[in-house]
């Protein structure tokens, strides 16, 4: 008797927490659909993470050689752009000017969803404000515009997942269709290496090799299909204090890997590799606690960092699986989420 009661009141509350996902989805939905207008453009940013990082010694210039096969994953971010018919305040914080003339007014609104921290940065500072800009810039535009940009941030930041670069190759593609670009302007991935190493993946999407400081496209992988689980503590891990600690001792890439990775041509036959793991380890030992515990769990084929960190990531069979760990993971305290591998890229959607 005990038992059913307990199957019914634990039926119960799942299923009230089913209906609290889909009326929180449709609240966003519906918030993006009263945000946006005519001639509004509505972007995907998805996420990523590194099934092969390999990095190398620190060169004269302040940069690494990097090799790194980045796959993309369902989490992601949307993002939407539209014209304004007036400057706003540019005294707001939230506003900042772009072009070669500072002749584009750009507002950045940043909506954390999903219990996310809300990241509170001026406008200017905002990487989707400097790839409206740097793109204004290549391109030579002078004419007066005012844009706005909405920006609901599913994607933890210092995650190591990609969300900011993933969000500025969105807004590449955003301020093109916008200006009368073609989605495929070569300007466009000049523009996002500069923006930043992963920022140019997420144009091609899937699953791809890059090397050089880890910006340049070698080639693509099939993707896989498959599910996993991202783990983060509550802390991030800052990207530059990742590659300072692994200055201090540096991690040679394992050749058998490196030489692995180069021949396949399928993401599932890439060999699950980090050297710059352990370096931010020591930065925040936590790392080490979540590795350790994802590893210990049935189901789960392959963990790795995801990049400098704080995710880590679990490759499992089946969505049921994913749920089970994720629904674990989260009651030790650690944002965790279920999602799976796919071909996406930042692209505009209907």
């Amino acid at each position: 008797m005990n038992e059913r009661n307990n199957e019914s009141r634990n039926g119960g509350r799942n299923e009230n927490a089913a209906v609290d996902m889909v009326a929180t989805a449709q609240a966003v939905q519906q918030a993006g659909d009263a945000w946006r207008g005519p001639g509004t453009v509505k972007l995907v940013a998805p996420a990523k993470v590194n099934l092969f990082l390999g990095i190398g010694y620190r060169r004269e210039d302040g940069y690494h050689e990097a090799v790194s096969i980045l796959h993309a994953i369902a989490l992601h971010d949307v993002l939407y752009l539209r014209r304004a018919t007036a400057p706003a305040d540019s005294g707001d914080e939230a506003v900042a000017l772009a072009g070669p003339a500072h002749n584009i007014s750009v507002r950045v609104e940043c909506i954390a969803r999903e219990g996310l921290a809300p990241l509170s940065v001026a406008a200017s500072e905002n990487i989707v404000f400097r790839a409206i800009d740097a793109l204004a810039h290549e391109v030579g535009r002078t004419e007066p515009d005012f844009l706005e940009v909405r920006l609901e941030k599913h994607i933890p930041h210092q995650a190591g997942l990609g969300g900011g670069s993933s969000d500025a190759a969105a807004a590449l593609l955003g301020a093109a269709r916008l200006w009368g670009m073609a989605l495929d302007d070569p300007v466009l991935e000049r523009v996002a290496h500069r923006l930043g190493s992963d920022v140019a993946f997420f144009l091609h999407g899937g699953c791809a090799y890059f090397d050089a400081t880890g910006e340049r496209f070698d080639h693509a992988l099939e993707p896989m299909k498959r599910s996993l689980v991202l783990v983060r503590p509550v802390k991030g891990v800052s990207t530059a204090e990742a590659y300072r600690m692994f200055d201090e001792a540096p991690l040679p890439i394992d050749e058998g890997c490196l030489w692995q990775a180069k021949q396949t041509t399928c993401a599932s036959d890439v060999p699950l590799f980090n050297n710059l793991a352990s370096a931010s380890e020591r930065l925040m030992p936590e790392l080490d606690e979540v590795k350790a515990w994802l590893q210990s769990q049935p189901g789960v084929e392959g963990v790795l960092l995801c990049g400098s960190g704080s995710t880590t990531f679990a490759m499992v069979n089946g969505v049921n699986e994913a749920c089970r760990l994720t629904a674990a993971a989260q009651a030790k305290g650690w944002w965790a989420r279920s999602t799976t591998f796919g071909s996406l890229k930042a692209a505009i959607v209907p």
